[in-house]
């Protein structure tokens, strides 16, 4: 016998949306002019695609691994964003490369992110703060960052980097995580949507 899982949609306009355009965050952000703004608004997309995908739930939902062997969750996919945030735009673009990895994240432990997604509420609101602190110190950073800047390099170890690469590469790794985030969510309760 073959289990189903409820459709769940707040939209009332379109059935196989997440919300109504009207109701959607996103939506509200400004129209970018020039590719600093155009770069940083995708991001922002993404990041508050996030945060939809995790709204409402609680924290054995968030720390469920809905696609076994897979050490994915929800949760972890805030812990990894986090510490993505942190290693691109503390220790890559402000040259501050000796700043702790988070999460106890080292060449030993590659997955500590989400291997300590736990089912525990004190190590869901340590994540989304962790997250927040550094998705905050990353726009306080790009706010500040000239669009003439975009074509400067970076050092990340011995490898030079555009600075636009690696916000092209931030926009892409949001959207790769907040693809997985749309199955995980799926998996967890039937919502599914943009």
């Amino acid at each position: 016998m073959r289990m189903t899982t409820e459709r769940w949609t707040s939209a009332t306009v379109y059935p196989d949306m997440w919300t109504d355009p009207d109701h959607d965050p996103r939506e509200a952000l400004a129209k970018p002019v020039g590719e600093k703004e155009t770069l940083w608004n995708y991001l922002r997309h993404y990041r508050i695609t996030l945060e939809m995908k995790c709204d409402g739930l609680d924290a054995e939902q968030l720390a469920r691994r809905s696609v076994p062997p897979s050490t994915m969750s929800l949760l972890g996919l805030v812990r990894h964003l986090a510490h993505v945030e942190q290693s691109w735009f503390r220790r890559v673009l402000r040259g501050q490369a000796d700043t702790p990895k988070l999460f106890g994240k080292s060449e030993e432990n590659p997955d500590a992110d989400f291997d300590g997604a736990v089912a525990d509420p004190a190590v869901v609101e340590a994540a989304w703060a962790t997250w927040r602190r550094e998705v905050t110190a990353a726009d306080q950073w790009l706010a500040e960052l000239p669009e003439e800047e975009l074509g400067r390099t970076v050092l990340r170890g011995s490898d030079e980097i555009p600075v636009r690469d690696v916000l092209v590469h931030m926009v892409e790794e949001y959207a790769r995580h907040v693809g997985h985030a749309d199955l995980l969510r799926e998996c967890i309760d039937g919502r599914v949507g943009q």
